[in-house]
């Protein structure tokens, strides 16, 4: 079965990602099309980058980056569950996606975005352009989470609605399809990379 990692963006103290995660976490386990891995940036704790290498070379110093290449090479398809911060994407996950080169080739992503009015639509614009240097397939099927207090309770858990569960299912089948049609060519470029 393909590996999903679901990544939570998100590292403040107070934040609602990794609670909009574990709802999402749910879904994609009721979808059972993939192997689903949760990833807490705020847990693994990345320095600002900190390799003296490029990423293209995989000449890790650091354990955390061996860490996560490790991480990130086993999976086989994304979502990043990814907050807007002033009409773009927070920097940890700008930094978490800098560490790595061809661990995320040929792999296909999915947003789980939230905000306000926008609902994190403008973060995911502006993260196209960086997943798409790194030859991963951004989908236009996605999560957006438009006044995300609303679905917070006191407690801080995340109450997601049904078009949200539906917009996430959607979202899943197409991942399937997208990591099942890109296997080949990860196989190849694997094979390449010797």
């Amino acid at each position: 079965m393909p590996v999903l990692q679901v990544i939570v963006a998100s590292t403040r103290p107070t934040r609602v990602g990794r609670s909009i995660a574990d709802w999402f976490v749910t879904q994609a386990c009721m979808h059972a099309g993939f192997e689903v891995r949760i990833t807490d940036l705020a847990q693994i704790n990345l320095p600002l980058l900190n390799e003296p290498n490029h990423p293209s070379l995989r000449q890790y110093q650091h354990q955390h980056t061996k860490d996560w290449s490790a991480s990130v090479d086993a999976a086989d398809a994304f979502v990043l569950v990814m907050p807007e911060y002033n009409y773009s994407f927070n920097a940890a996950l700008k930094n978490a996606i800098d560490y790595l080169y061809f661990e995320w080739q040929y792999k296909p992503v999915g947003f789980v975005s939230y905000g306000n009015t926008s609902g994190g639509l403008r973060a995911v614009q502006m993260i196209k352009q960086v997943v798409t240097t790194l030859k991963m397939f951004p989908l236009t099927e996605a999560v957006t989470i438009q006044f995300v207090g609303q679905h917070v309770n006191g407690s801080g858990h995340f109450d997601g609605n049904d078009a949200m569960a539906g917009a996430a299912a959607t979202m899943l089948d197409e991942l399937v399809v997208m990591s099942d049609a890109l296997a080949p060519v990860r196989a190849k470029q694997e094979a390449i990379e010797g």
